[in-house]
């Protein structure tokens, strides 16, 4: 079967690679079918390249050809992607992507689009890179009434707070590290602020409750404003601090789903996930907590989620896929910070008399060279809205959700 790539950067490259290096395993999954790349779209030149041969920068060249029936679209962003996986399904082309950005904003419109023309639209590489999670949750969790997901869905971010925790590193100085390794980009806001992680949210709450969720729905909160104080407070706590995506069932009609640093203790399969590494917890009704673990990002682990979306279409080449989610609606993603009690984890510039006065039950925290003005601790179960009426007057330096995964 012919298949065409579009965008040859890491990703797109490494989908070429795993194609080329992988023959024997994809026939033996295809019986016997080989994927032979036709054509790679690129607007670049890449002269050296050995498959010069392949490259086009004309997209009809792939629109057009009959005999390409699957195409990996790994080009990022929502322009031009959107019109051509688009044009792509409507002329009967199955399409698989590791682009989150486009399956977040436009996943509604391109499933529907696939299924009015009998082809897959499939995105298993668009979260957790080389994580097996799209599937299991469309299939294999299918018995299951989902509760909650939680994850750590972002490798840089994750890498820096684990230099913070582990090497006791600034933030500065664990980003620096980070850009320095290729782990974090020369702009990194995307990861840093949570809006990387946001994507992911929007397709995994999408996928696990069967409408809709856009990217202005999640609240994202980034690590910024986390200190090596921060760190130190939370660890004589036995606990670590990491960017957490969380999506929890509130009623059959609605959800919360938010970014945002959380205290996890060292009880919690997720505290232990390090480095550049993601995991993600889904917590079932039947089957309780499962999670999965593994290379969030990079070249090879992302190529090989996208090639197995490949092998995918190309066995159900004359069949579709029963896959995907509904419509939402404006008031189907509630405030969290309404919606839902946790304790919090507080760092203010007053006395433990006066946090007592406030929160009656606290767990005080300490640190070395604590300064006598500053006070920290963990509160009872309560919403960030009640939380923030206490805090009304009082001079906090930090607050930070604690979950309970």
């Amino acid at each position: 079967m012919k298949v065409a790539v579009m965008g040859y950067g890491t990703v797109g490259s490494g989908v070429v690679e795993v194609i080329e290096t992988h023959e024997k395993s994809i026939k033996n999954r295809t019986a016997g079918e080989m994927l032979e790349v036709s054509h790679i779209l690129d607007l670049r030149d890449f002269s050296d390249d050995p498959h010069t041969d392949l490259f086009t920068k004309d997209f009809n060249d792939i629109l057009n050809d009959p005999e390409t029936k699957v195409v990996a679209e790994t080009m990022g962003g929502v322009n031009p992607a959107f019109d051509f996986t688009m044009k792509l399904l409507e002329a009967g082309k199955s399409v698989v992507t590791s682009n989150k950005e486009l399956v977040a904003q436009k996943g509604l419109e391109l499933l529907e689009a696939a299924e009015k023309h009998g082809v897959n639209y499939l995105f298993e590489a668009s979260v957790g890179g080389g994580i097996p999670i799209i599937r299991p949750m469309a299939q294999c969790l299918a018995a299951n009434n989902i509760e909650g997901v939680a994850g750590i869905l972002n490798g840089t971010t994750n890498f820096i707070l684990t230099k913070m925790i582990e090497d006791g590193m600034t933030f500065e100085d664990a980003l620096k590290l980070a850009q320095d390794n290729g782990f974090a980009e020369k702009d990194p806001t995307a990861d840093i602020e949570g809006f990387d992680a946001c994507r992911k949210v929007c397709i995994l709450a999408s996928l696990a409750f069967g409408k809709h969720v856009y990217p202005n729905q999640v609240r994202a909160e980034g690590i910024t404003k986390i200190t090596l104080e921060d760190v130190e407070y939370i660890s004589s706590a036995h606990g670590v601090i990491k960017l957490l995506g969380q999506i929890k069932k509130i009623d059959d009609d609605k959800i919360t789903a938010f970014v945002s640093p959380a205290v996890v203790f060292h009880g919690s399969q997720l505290a232990s996930v390090n480095g550049v590494f993601n995991a993600i917890l889904v917590r079932g009704d039947a089957v309780g907590d499962v999670c999965f673990y593994g290379a969030g990002a990079g070249k090879l682990p992302t190529a090989s989620a996208v090639v197995a979306d490949m092998v995918d279409c190309a066995v159900h080449v004359n069949r579709r896929k029963n896959f995907g989610w509904g419509p939402g609606s404006e008031d189907y993603v509630v405030d969290e910070k309404s919606a839902l009690e946790m304790p919090f984890y507080v760092r203010a510039k007053a006395t433990e008399s006066e946090a007592v006065a406030l929160f009656h039950n606290v767990k005080f925290l300490s640190r070395t060279g604590q300064p006598s003005d500053e006070v920290a601790f963990i509160t009872d179960s309560m919403t960030e809205n009640a939380l923030d009426k206490k805090l009304e007057g009082v001079n906090v330096i930090n607050k930070i959700k604690v979950t309970n995964y």
